[in-house]
């Protein structure tokens, strides 16, 4: 049994804008296929090629795509009561994207599709991803890398421009 200690750079930022707006702007700026059909397809193909045209007819203009949304404050609400907290993982990323770095480090599947969390506090509406190259540094591929600063690049410029 091998344990690993893995450290985290969280991107967080803090917007002004409702919770409905950055959600909004978010969801706006990503692909959001049926997943149950999508995964159909690319099961279906028989090619990479064929499989590839799959994928990018599911991205949105970012080159990213909803897996999965998580509305973590429905269960807090819930239990008190309460219209609050207001909390939202998204579960997004490009099978592509990730093709690559797992191809250079298979435990990257483990972080990718990559989370983002966004929920609402007194003082506004916080925007958190946990950076992809820290997750991979340790690794020390620089191929691996590489792509992951990339992707980093683009989920930290996607929620910078939501939240402003």
């Amino acid at each position: 049994m091998t344990i690993a200690k893995v450290e985290v750079e969280r991107f967080s930022l803090t917007s002004s804008k409702p919770f409905d707006a950055v959600v909004a702007a978010l969801k706006s700026a990503v692909g959001q296929p049926n997943m149950v059909e999508f995964f159909k397809e690319t099961r279906a193909t028989s090619s990479f090629p064929d499989l590839e045209r799959v994928v990018r007819r599911g991205l949105g203009r970012t080159d990213l795509m909803l897996f999965a949304e998580f509305d973590l404050g429905d269960i807090l609400r819930r239990e008190t009561g309460s219209r609050t907290p207001r909390i939202i993982r998204l579960v997004v990323g490009n099978p592509l994207i990730m093709k690559e770095m797992v191809k250079h480090v298979p435990d990257a599947g483990s972080y990718a599709p990559v989370t983002v969390l966004i929920d609402e506090r007194p003082d506004g509406v916080h925007v958190s991803y946990d950076k992809m190259e820290s997750y991979l540094l340790h690794y020390g591929s620089p191929e691996a890398l590489a792509v992951a600063r990339n992707l980093d690049t683009k989920i930290t410029t996607l929620l910078s421009e939501c939240a402003s």
